[in-house]
């Protein structure tokens, strides 16, 4: 059952924070949260959870939760192939204080991120993260310490080529908390094979 947020005021309709994105499997998360773990140890900051860990596709911000039927058959009409993603580099954005693992180019990414755009704003739904390029990437740590600013890129963590298979994107409720936000997968699409 989808958590609710209780309206402050009556007329106003409950609401749940929502995204769709693309989320790896467990040993691939299990190895990126090592890599993350490894970064805050060195940079401080706060390792983002390998149960956490994802590729956002579209934010969407709050929504009421009556948009939930609209918003999957939206995401349900999207056409792609499934395709496997090399996470490939580390990099980090001084001013958001995050390190991040990206992607290396993928056309086939390019194409589900553009497809469920389109197919999100026939359907009447804007999105939160526009008008931002999309840079595909994985937050490894967020709030790094003020003094990893000076840090070069030399200084991030390596990884080795990490192969992702992506077979299925998500829809994802997202709850704020003290130790983060927690994740609740609400939907699954199934890419084309």
């Amino acid at each position: 059952m989808l958590a609710e947020r209780r309206p402050a005021n009556p007329e106003r309709p409950a609401t749940a924070r929502l995204f769709f994105a693309l989320w790896p499997t467990p040993v691939i998360a299990d190895s990126l949260g090592e890599t993350a773990r490894q970064a805050a140890a060195r940079f401080g900051g706060r390792p983002t959870r390998p149960e956490t860990i994802h590729l956002t596709l579209a934010f969407l911000g709050d929504q009421p939760t009556s948009s939930l039927p609209g918003l999957v058959a939206a995401a349900a009409s999207v056409r792609a192939a499934a395709f496997d993603l090399t996470m490939s580099h580390t990099g980090f954005w001084p001013r958001q204080r995050l390190i991040w693992a990206g992607v290396a180019d993928s056309p086939p990414l390019s194409s589900l991120h553009a497809g469920l755009g389109e197919a999100l704003a026939a359907a009447g739904y804007r999105l939160a993260s526009e008008p931002r390029p999309f840079r595909p990437h994985l937050t490894l740590v967020r709030r790094m310490r003020a003094d990893g600013e000076s840090a070069s890129a030399a200084d991030l963590p390596s990884i080795a080529p990490i192969a992702w298979p992506c077979r299925r994107f998500v829809l994802v409720q997202s709850t704020p908390g003290p130790s983060g936000s927690a994740y609740r997968v609400i939907e699954e699409f199934p890419l084309a094979d």
